[in-house]
């Protein structure tokens, strides 16, 4: 297809005389006279063969052939100056779409990101964070790192690890608990899987019957650990996710019990092509996690 000349200054002419409604404040912006933005926007009149302005005695109106145009014409050089934007020292920046459970993105991901950016300065990350609900073709995501068993429709799903749950709570609260029997006077924090703190207990290997979790539900552990954080009861968390708090001893775990009801996956659509930055990021995350675990 052979594509017609663009008239290029013209159309820029036409773009901010629309914009701002005067061939003088645009002459002012593009650095020319009025009288070649009024040259430019005649000739893109003559070769359209429709009038695009309204001469008015105080400025321009601008006419429905030109309302059509215009959209067209901004989204061309927004698109244009975008990604012009993108090449930056001999690079073309390259846009790399990841959603992350939040507990993962704040907990393991967002403290390592610094190597990533060193070793690729040329990928734009764009991050969002969920509670382990997302759509990977809605939101137009490269991957989304997620917690569960790897099964999910449609979906490439690569191991990282298992980050097993443990009773994490204030040093007040910790201080009362010398066996996991002491748990029975609790309030029990615990998230919308209603097996989990069941599991614990029975990793635990109580001597009595174990209490019925009663406290809030949180769908994610994020929001578990800060209730916990203030007094309002044992969070059931993964204690790898908060090694922060827990080295600053804002955040206890009282006993060496675990319970595993799933990993954290890097995942994406079996239909979407990897581009060099998606393999840059997988190779990046695999071998910062290969020390944390064996095979994947």
């Amino acid at each position: 297809m052979v594509r017609p000349h663009l008239p290029l200054n013209a159309l820029r002419a036409f773009e901010a005389s629309a914009r701002h409604l005067s061939f003088t404040r645009a002459a002012i912006e593009l650095c020319v006279t009025q009288a070649a933005v009024s040259h430019q926007v005649k000739l893109l009149e003559d070769r359209l063969k429709v009038g695009l302005f309204k001469r008015l005695p105080r400025g321009l109106k601008v006419t429905p052939e030109g309302e059509a145009l215009l959209p067209v014409v901004r989204d061309s050089f927004d698109r244009m100056a975008y990604m012009l934007e993108r090449f930056e020292g001999g690079f073309v920046q390259e846009i790399l779409s990841v959603g992350v459970v939040g507990t993962f993105a704040v907990g393991w991901l967002l403290p390592r990101l610094d190597q990533f950016r060193e070793r690729h300065p040329h990928i734009e990350l764009r991050l969002s964070t969920n509670n382990n609900r997302v759509d990977i073709a809605a939101e137009g995501l490269d991957y989304a790192i997620r917690f569960g068993s790897g099964a999910w429709h449609d979906t490439d799903a690569h191991r990282l690890f298992e980050a097993p749950l443990s009773a994490l709570c204030i040093p007040e609260i910790a201080e009362r608990l010398q066996d996991p029997d002491d748990l029975v006077g609790e309030v029990l924090l615990r998230s919308y899987r209603a097996d989990e703190w069941t599991g614990w207990f029975e990793a635990a290997g109580m001597a009595n019957e174990p209490p019925i979790a009663k406290g809030m539900v949180f769908d994610s552990s994020l929001a578990m650990v800060e209730a916990a954080l203030q007094g309002a009861g044992v969070a059931l968390a993964p204690p790898l996710m908060f090694d922060r708090l827990l080295s600053a001893g804002a955040l206890r775990q009282p006993f060496e019990v675990f319970v595993s009801r799933g990993s954290y996956w890097l995942t994406s659509l079996k239909s979407r092509s990897e581009t060099p930055a998606m393999g840059a990021f997988r190779e990046w995350l695999f071998e910062v996690v290969e020390p944390l675990h064996g095979p994947r």
